[in-house]
């Protein structure tokens, strides 16, 4: 039923369960599980001109998302299936991204959290969750964590 899952990741406690959730599903459906973690220079609450500030903001995003995709790998790791991982860095607006990357990669399911901002920034950026869900044509798994009320 499904053969390629991707799950996006952020670091955030609903992206943490979004990987488990896949990982269950890989080793069910015995699918490979593509992780990618999406530098988000597409969207700025402020308007940013100046390059070195946006290629500094995509250098911290580029670090975060090495810490974020070796927590992963080391999930994938620790499971008892033997489960191939494919990870990537994107750059971009996140939900283009993340469909973009689905139709290239033939994904039969994608799985993410339900959020993964909070606060201002969700409700001034939205939910790249929605949007995805909303723009894409391909299935999607939400999965809620730990309450950050």
């Amino acid at each position: 039923m499904y053969n390629r899952i991707l799950v996006p990741v952020d670091g955030s406690d609903q992206s943490a369960a979004a990987v488990e959730h896949t990982l269950d599903l890989a080793e069910k459906y015995d699918a490979d599980v593509h992780a990618v973690y999406v530098v988000d220079t597409g969207t700025n609450l402020l308007t940013v001109s100046k390059d070195e500030v946006r290629d500094t903001l995509r250098d911290l995003g580029e670090e975060t998302a090495e810490g974020v995709l070796r927590e992963v790998e080391g999930r994938v790791g620790d499971a008892d299936a033997d489960i191939d991982l494919v990870v990537d860095v994107l750059e971009g607006k996140p939900d283009e991204e993340i469909l973009q990357y689905a139709d290239e990669h033939g994904i039969d399911l994608v799985v993410m959290g339900t959020h993964g901002r909070t606060g201002v920034k969700r409700r001034l950026l939205g939910s790249v969750t929605e949007r995805v869900i909303r723009d894409g044509d391909i299935p999607v798994l939400t999965v809620g964590g730990p309450s950050t009320s």
